[in-house]
């Protein structure tokens, strides 16, 4: 049974941003002066909005001297949620994950030590459905990461089901909200929040085709309606809001910067209706923060 909150929205500290923030192509978009280099992305991605959602610690495991970096580009009321490492979830080494938990601790601590760690994303695959083997191993990874504040994504239709749900409350992990092609095999579209400190949502698009291709540029070219969006606002975010003391909402349509424009206008809509969005402060820390 999930935990019903009495909280009005407004109640509910709603962030909203994009899931990655160095892409090449922003540039070309008109997101970023063209030219930009990666490293001078975030301090101008951090005018526009207060949190982001780190993709490339899917890729490589995040290292602390980097994290920090980043730390000290944006305002210290900056979020981040950090995915997992995919050694972890897809590409998993019996022999070896349980020290990449060790290694992921310790490249995330500045945000921990901070306070700027909204989330770690724990995304999985659309090939872990809700065998025996996978529930051990997932059970394995939570129990290991415990302390951090954990979100986890299904990509794998089997596993919305209540008593999954049961068991992410009963851990306070919160369950990803997906919006993504209504193709039968993946997890469906959902308001569950199983963690009344936070629920969290990623936005990939709705793009058949595309997803069935496989490949990111295709998978993610996508931008949403300013219908699709209200649909969700209405049906979704707003009923989220009142369990939840905190909401994440992130887009990962990031082809031709569409997450960006979606996210911004996303805000704009949530703040039309009253319900406030966490809104960019802009600057960066002090030099003698920097130092430390």
């Amino acid at each position: 049974m999930i935990t019903r909150l009495s909280n009005s929205p407004d109640s509910c500290d709603l962030f909203v941003g994009t899931s990655g923030y160095s892409y090449a192509e922003w540039g070309e978009a008109g997101i970023y002066p063209p030219g930009t280099p990666s490293a001078r992305m975030l301090p101008l991605y951090a005018r526009r909005f207060s949190c982001v959602e780190l993709n490339y610690t899917w890729y490589q495991m995040p290292r602390a001297d980097a994290v920090d970096r980043q730390r000290v580009q944006v305002p210290d009321t900056f979020l981040f949620s950090v995915k997992l490492t995919r050694t972890m979830t897809h590409e998993i080494d019996p022999g070896r994950w349980r020290r990449d938990t060790l290694a992921f601790r310790e490249g995330v601590a500045p945000l921990v030590q901070s306070g700027q760690l909204a989330a770690v994303l724990i995304q999985l695959p659309p090939a872990f459905d809700r065998s025996r083997a996978h529930r051990r191993h997932l059970a394995a990874l939570m129990d290991a990461l415990e302390g951090l504040p954990l979100a986890v994504e299904f990509r794998h239709r089997s596993w919305a089901e209540d008593r999954v749900f049961a068991e992410l409350e009963r851990r306070k992990i919160a369950l990803v909200a997906v919006d993504v092609p209504d193709l039968p095999a993946l997890f469906p579209a959902l308001d569950a929040v199983t963690h009344p400190g936070l629920f969290y949502v990623r936005f990939h698009g709705r793009n058949d085709r595309g997803w069935r291709t496989g490949h990111m540029q295709h998978q993610f070219d996508y931008l949403y309606s300013d219908a699709e969006l209200q649909e969700w606002i209405d049906r979704r975010v707003i009923p989220m809001s009142r369990k939840a003391r905190r909401g994440m909402l992130f887009f990962n349509n990031h082809v031709r910067g569409q997450a960006v424009r979606n996210a911004l206008r996303m805000a704009e809509l949530l703040n039309r209706q009253g319900i406030g969005v966490q809104v960019a402060q802009g600057g960066t820390r002090s030099r003698q923060d920097r130092a430390r």
